[in-house]
């Protein structure tokens, strides 16, 4: 099995179908390089197709007026991104780049809704998926407005563990700077959040590897966001 195959087949988008499709899939698929730093695409080009990353890592961002990028999402291998535009037929809502050097499948609009015509069972697959997507970002949207960087770093924490299906262990996929990012802070405050969660038991930081040792804890902070000084 060739690797877009093998990545298809273990992708959250496309998990289950049988091989016929990963076949059908592969065949309307382009392969692409993506260089670190190198754009996708840009918020507000036409959505003229979608992606799925085979390797590496993808940041979907937006910018502010003032240049601030907030970090909305990273995808690793088998993640696709700006599914969006293929059902709703308008531009790019954010933009993309390639964190590392990636490899991502590129599915032009066109041909995958022709073939979703005559096979239903992909495009269900595609929902269950914008419907995770629409509920992670009803989340990170709730905490960047409503919450402090404790509650907000603590959400995170728990909503990897369950996407990395590992309650006491998460890896983490970005480095620190692009989390602070996503967070909505800046390096030197969520440091100090890091720190200040160790000292108080909630966390053991050992590089990317964070241990939950106080989920009850997290989950109190996630919620109220209250630390203890």
């Amino acid at each position: 099995m060739s690797r877009s195959k093998e990545v298809l087949s273990q992708s959250i988008l496309f998990s289950g179908l049988p091989e016929q499709d990963i076949a059908a899939l592969t065949a309307i698929a382009v392969e692409k390089p993506v260089a670190p730093g190198e754009l996708i695409f840009s918020e507000g080009d036409p959505g003229d197709g979608f992606y799925v990353t085979l390797e590496g890592m993808i940041k979907v961002y937006k910018l502010s007026t003032e240049g601030k990028e907030q970090i909305l999402h990273m995808f690793g291998p088998g993640e696709p991104f700006g599914e969006v535009p293929v059902f709703s037929g308008k531009a790019f809502p954010a933009s993309a780049e390639g964190v590392k050097k990636s490899r991502v499948l590129f599915f032009p609009r066109k041909a995958f809704r022709d073939l979703i015509t005559t096979n239903p069972s992909v495009a269900m697959n595609m929902l269950a998926v914008l419907s995770r997507r629409l509920r992670n970002f009803t989340i990170q949207v709730e905490n960047l407005s409503l919450k402090e960087v404790p509650a907000r770093l603590a959400g995170y924490f728990l909503l990897q563990a369950e996407e990395q299906k590992n309650p006491d262990t998460i890896t983490l996929n970005i480095s620190k700077g692009q989390l602070a990012s996503f967070l909505g802070t800046i390096p030197e405050t969520l440091s100090r959040m890091l720190r200040k969660m160790s000292e108080q038991g909630l966390v053991e930081v050992q590089g990317r590897t964070i241990r939950l040792t106080d989920r009850p804890g997290l989950e109190d902070l996630a919620e109220f966001g209250k630390m203890e000084t």
